[in-house]
């Protein structure tokens, strides 16, 4: 379901040779399979996912999703492409301040293209608790929340894959639990692939497969480096 093969980026540096950030010779997750990626500060974590977002465009290899290659998409159809496929839970919520909790996720599904889905939405919303908040805006709900909120948007176009960065860093501790069983729960119930970058050694432990960035990113393996 998403196929990373050969996978390079890295950063021009003013007079000085660019900064490899990714050198990933393969990595792959299958449809439904929720897998964690960790690995130590600077080791590129953020880099990856955005690549594999279409966020970030590589400087050589392929980013397969469903079998289409993200490398070849010019912006606007990688953007396009995000919308309808690719859920995004980010560590610092990039909720719209403007908007309640119903419309940021409404907002989400009109980026394909497609007719919002209120109904759909509203059901999101109740999944992850906040029925009672929908019209509430992000000032006015805790950041426990704003992160079950930032979900309820990530599922709103019922995408294949869900890349979630760090998504219980920003969490008080009594609430972490309950984002990481809204992700995992809802993943496994919309059959979406979810990738997750965590630091957390409790959230880790929970997961089948962990990966190390360092093991599979050959920019860093075996030897500290400055990435982003």
């Amino acid at each position: 379901m998403l196929l990373l093969e050969d996978v390079r980026k890295s950063y021009p540096q003013p007079g000085a040779t660019p900064l490899a950030i990714l050198d990933v010779p393969r990595l792959e997750v299958m449809a439904g399979e929720q897998v964690v990626i960790r690995g130590r500060s600077g080791c590129g974590k953020t880099t990856l996912l955005n690549a594999i977002g279409g966020l970030t465009a590589v400087d050589s290899g392929s980013v397969q999703v469903r079998g289409r290659d993200l490398t070849k998409l010019a912006e606007a159809a990688r953007d396009r492409f995000r919308a309808r496929h690719i859920g995004y839970v980010f560590q610092t919520f990039n909720l719209l301040a403007g908007f309640t909790a119903l419309e940021n996720v409404l907002l989400g599904m009109t980026f394909t293209g497609q007719s919002a889905d209120p109904e759909r939405a509203r059901s999101l919303l109740d999944r992850v608790g906040l029925s009672h908040r929908e019209h509430h805006r992000p000032m006015a709900m805790s950041v426990g929340e704003q992160q079950r909120t930032a979900v309820a948007r990530a599922l709103a176009n019922k995408p294949v894959l869900l890349l979630a960065d760090e998504p219980t860093a920003n969490v008080d501790p009594a609430h972490q639990q309950q984002i990481i069983d809204l992700l995992r729960g809802a993943c496994r119930d919309e059959g979406v692939a979810m990738l997750l970058v965590t630091h957390s050694n409790e959230v880790a432990a929970q997961f089948d497969r962990v990966e190390q960035l360092e093991e599979i990113n050959r920019v860093v393996a075996g030897a500290p480096t400055a990435a982003v």
